[in-house]
């Protein structure tokens, strides 16, 4: 495979060649940035790209990036995968581990990408350094491009390059009977027995430690061990002891109550849609969860909830 970005910005995206040059040129600084509240602590900095270069982005997705190959381990942002397949995937085992990456996206560096184009002969090495530019943004005062959160290349860009990571993984603890899988930056391991786990943590670090790029560091404060006698949780979802995936009785026992006050008009617009996107979930993740709610609240109020979604626009764009 051999990608002419200059041909590709001019015959794909119509722009001639001193275009393009700025374009390249002026790429990682285009971004809007902001900062939103993470879940247990601290901020999350999202950089969005600018319009244009957004429209580059997803056509680099559907040119180039999506017909890189992306191992069977990774679950995340890939067509007709989900958390429910992911956590499927360990629900026959016992125990379980997981480890989260620090900084996931952050951490992959354009010169990940480029080593990854002259190791698969992607494309010429100027060509490599133009498309991390268009693919890679830079913070202010910052000399490194890093791939960001917002941009709609970055989710399949990190499965691509953590492939080797992913293959190595999944060879080494194979051998030890053990499943691996990885959601984004969330890695989850479970086996039939606590034993066969003993070597994951040694077989993680090492391998951490002998890739050079992309440089990754483990969140030691959400590392986990769990067994069948304690809550197993894995993206979100609940392995039960009955080899199931379940939603868990927490976020059931809140989307009964919605139900509840959706049926007796008390929930507004925006929270009737969201419900309306628990319900889908619910429908994928425990279908007999979904059934049952059916037939305590009647098809017809199930009917109504999804019509809500239809109705709907954005506060952003409402009069």
């Amino acid at each position: 495979m051999t990608f002419d970005v200059k041909r590709f910005l001019s015959l794909e995206m119509g722009l001639g060649l001193r275009a393009s040059e700025h374009l390249i040129r002026t790429a990682p600084e285009r971004y809007k940035r902001y900062r939103i509240p993470k879940r247990t602590g601290g901020w999350r900095e999202i950089a969005h790209p600018a319009r244009e270069l957004k429209v580059i982005q997803k056509a680099l997705v559907d040119k180039l990036l999506i017909n890189l190959p992306v191992h069977p381990a990774a679950t995340a942002y890939v067509s007709g995968s989900s958390i429910r397949i992911n956590a499927t995937r360990h629900a026959e085992n016992g125990p379980i581990m997981k480890y989260d990456f620090k900084d996931f996206f952050p951490s992959i560096t354009s010169l990940s990408w480029i080593n990854y184009c002259a190791k698969h002969d992607i494309c010429e090495h100027s060509d490599a350094i133009a498309l991390a530019r268009l693919l890679f943004a830079r913070a202010p005062r910052a000399s490194i491009l890093r791939l960001s959160i917002g941009a709609p290349s970055s989710p399949v860009l990190s499965n691509i390059l953590m492939y080797d990571f992913d293959r190595r993984i999944a060879e080494q603890v194979g051998k030890e009977a053990v499943t691996y899988t990885r959601y984004a930056d969330d890695m989850t391991f479970s086996a039939k027995r606590t034993g066969y786990l003993n070597s994951v943590d040694k077989l993680l670090r090492a391998t951490i430690a002998t890739i050079s790029s992309p440089k990754l560091k483990i969140n030691e404060s959400k590392t986990v061990t769990a067994t069948r006698k304690y809550h197993r949780q894995v993206t979100g979802l609940i392995l039960t002891n009955d080899y199931r995936v379940s939603l868990g009785r927490d976020r059931k026992r809140t989307i009964r109550a919605a139900l509840h006050h959706f049926k007796t008009n008390k929930l507004s617009i925006d929270e009737s849609v969201k419900l309306a996107g628990h319900m889908a979930f619910a429908k994928d993740v425990e279908p007999e969860f979904y059934t049952r709610m059916e037939r305590v609240y009647g098809t017809g109020t199930l009917e109504k909830l999804k019509t809500t979604v239809t109705r709907y626009r954005r506060p952003a764009f409402r009069d």
